[in-house]
């Protein structure tokens, strides 16, 4: 019988752990469930296809009993939503919120991991003075009658806003709230700090591209390698737009004395279809954007002004909803079709992360290449490095477990130890061309093994 060696048992062990993190979802990822649309999956099978994906939360528009109960027992996060036309009822009696949690969480909580209340959707952009004035008192009384149960800081309670909560977001340290709501928005955010809430926002790179239809602006929102973006205020050099927004919220809530309150992206995506007139849908794009957005958020940089820790994240969405109005993109944001196939390939899926632990065999060494192995360039920064990170972990076919949490190159927990490793595995599975190792112009080649200790970097003579 032919002996493991040291460096297969390792490597066996690496896959192990790999298989052993990826069995589990990824509570930072999430994605929303709308169902404004007439061919649907039903609700059994869609808990089971988030069961097979890394989709740690799903958000609904509503509280559908009947996702709600399919998705029991799953552990699934999943945030319900009180509608606009629920408010008033909400904020004038507080036996209706009481009613409303009696209806939609006690008859499924905790068997249903509900996690989160939105009350309202974009409520302060609807321009409904009356409306807005009972955001507040509706989200106090459902606060109320969660805690009348015992469930006060099991269940938060929040409201979504869109990106046009803030007056000012370019660059991201000038971020600003609109001044029309900034007595409502200072009450809000005291009722979020003292229920330990999160501002819930929708920031949309896409739209910040149509807004700017060039080709460096596409890059930056698509977290693919550009020249970054320096925000003056704090020198600080942003690498993709999602970051900017984010951080542009978290400025406002700085501005007004909140930077303790969290994020939440309640929704981001990126469209694969639009109308002949529409500027940037299309497959690539939309899997350009989800793909690098996951691999982003796997990598748990943060944002420059939140490093560390990756914002909980709604992707939209699960499925299209077809029977949406406007144009077309607002029918082709899903994900997934009804027949519960992949409209596109961005890494969710258990099985495509998994790798398969196969017993170690002898084989011959597979001869070296002339070019060795890429590599990041000496002296460049660690922004433009994470994007590179970023871009190469987002790609079809490129497993970054390896520099995740246990996997065997996470040590050092570095930016630059692991853009070195992703970046030669994307240029190693991606034919091996000399133009795969460009990451505009940060990578060069090394006729060095940099594998270490049982950290193997694929290609070269390894």
């Amino acid at each position: 019988m032919a002996s493991i060696t040291r460096s297969s048992a390792h490597l066996l062990l690496s896959l192990l752990l790999q298989a052993l993190r990826f069995a589990s979802s990824q509570p930072f990822i999430g994605v929303n469930y709308g169902q404004v649309a007439d061919n649907l999956p039903p609700p059994s099978a869609t808990a089971n296809l988030l069961k097979s994906t890394s989709i740690g939360n799903i958000r609904l528009y509503g509280a559908d009993p009947a996702i709600i109960t399919a998705l029991s027992g799953t552990g699934i996060g999943i945030v319900i939503g009180a509608a606009n036309g629920d408010v008033p009822a909400l904020a004038s009696d507080p036996n209706s919120a009481a009613q409303w949690i009696s209806s939609n969480v006690l008859p499924f909580y905790p068997a249903s991991n509900i996690t989160l209340i939105t009350v309202g959707n974009e409520v302060l952009m609807s321009n409904d003075q009356g409306l807005i004035s009972q955001l507040l008192p509706a989200m106090q009384n459902m606060q109320r009658a969660l805690s009348a149960v015992s469930l006060g800081g099991k269940i938060r309670v929040s409201t979504v806003h869109s990106m046009s909560l803030l007056s000012q977001s370019d660059p991201p340290s000038s971020g600003r709230f609109n001044p029309a709501h900034d007595g409502l928005m200072k009450r809000l955010l005291q009722f979020q700090r003292d229920n330990g809430s999160p501002l819930a926002i929708n920031p949309y790179p896409f739209f910040a591209y149509q807004s700017d239809p060039r080709p460096e602006t596409l890059a930056f929102c698509l977290f693919q390698p550009n020249a970054g973006r320096v925000d003056a205020g704090t020198g600080i050099k942003y690498m993709n737009m999602f970051d900017a927004q984010v951080d542009a919220v978290h400025s406002a809530l700085n501005a007004v004395g909140f930077k303790d309150i969290e994020i939440l992206v309640s929704e981001t995506g990126w469209p694969y279809n639009g109308d002949p007139n529409e500027v940037g849908p299309s497959i690539e794009n939309a899997k350009a954007y989800n793909g690098n957005l996951i691999a982003h958020l796997r990598s748990m940089a943060g944002t420059p002004l939140m490093p560390g820790k990756s914002v909980e994240t709604y992707i939209f969405a699960l499925y299209d909803e077809d029977l949406k109005f406007g144009p077309a993109s607002e029918r082709s944001f899903g994900l997934f079709k009804p027949d519960l196939t992949m409209a596109y390939d961005v890494g969710l899926s258990k099985s495509s992360q998994t790798p398969a632990a196969k017993t170690p065999v002898v084989t011959p060494s597979p001869k070296p290449i002339s070019l060795g192995w890429c590599v990041p360039k000496a002296g460049i920064p660690d922004d433009q490095l994470q994007a590179d990170l970023d871009y190469a972990c987002g790609q079809q076919g490129i497993d970054c477990g390896p520099i995740q949490p246990g996997g065997a190159c996470f040590e050092p927990n570095t930016v630059a130890s692991h853009a070195a490793y992703a970046m030669n595995l994307y240029f190693q599975t991606s034919g091996k061309n000399p133009w795969d190792c460009d990451f505009s112009q940060t990578a060069t080649f090394t006729l060095n093994n940099p594998s270490y200790n049982g950290c193997m970097y694929p290609g070269g003579s390894t």
